[in-house]
């Protein structure tokens, strides 16, 4: 088994009109045990910037507290937030900076950029960058979210529509994979808000 997949996470973020949907499992395992049923995958950076860590489950927790002091040194030099093209290089370059010994968490960066356009990316974990104008996927559940979100999505839904969508694909991929599940976290920003929500899903 891959060390990626000792913990097991599903990770999905998607894009609708000026707003993007961000979404997670919440299972924590070590292999086919499971330890926790209410693990956080995704992270804030600002309020409208998130990152999503699957992976390996101390890696990540490394990971963004790393993301947190380099984004708190950015903002006291530059009195501003970081936009997410910018952070995404940054977390690009973080990775490839530990190439030789890397950390095992593949993330998912979504951000409202300038004019408030969405802004969806995803790499691997020596930081080789995957931009998408749909939706990005990661974590052990990614060949079955794929396939989910393909058939699912369309351009330029509305935020509610999105939320729906998501949500929908994320419970019907996790069913499909039994190292990720036990419910569901998704966050769905738009310009002027930030709503976030937990789903019910199979616990087994």
């Amino acid at each position: 088994m891959s060390i990626f997949e000792y913990n097991g996470s599903a990770l999905v973020a998607m894009v609708g009109k000026n707003c993007f949907a961000i979404a997670s499992d919440r299972r924590l395992g070590v292999n086919l045990q499971t330890v926790a049923t209410d693990f956080q995958r995704i992270f804030k950076i600002h309020e409208k910037l998130y990152i999503g860590l699957s992976g390996l489950a101390t890696d990540a927790q490394t990971m963004y507290q790393r993301l947190v002091f380099r984004h708190k040194l950015y903002q006291l030099r530059e009195e501003r937030d970081m936009k997410p093209q910018t952070f995404a290089s940054l977390v690009s370059a973080l990775l490839y900076e530990k190439r030789f010994g890397p950390y095992f968490c593949q993330p998912v960066i979504a951000g409202l950029g300038d004019d408030d356009i969405p802004f969806i990316c995803t790499m691997d974990c020596l930081g080789a960058k995957e931009l998408a104008k749909d939706f990005v996927v990661s974590g052990t559940a990614s060949e079955s979210l794929y396939g989910a979100c393909e058939s699912m999505y369309k351009p330029n839904m509305e935020p509610e529509e999105l939320f729906e969508t998501i949500s929908q694909a994320l419970l019907s991929s996790v069913d499909r994979d039994c190292l990720s599940g036990w419910g569901g976290h998704v966050l769905l920003v738009t310009p002027t808000e930030v709503q976030e929500r937990t789903l019910k899903a199979r616990m087994d």
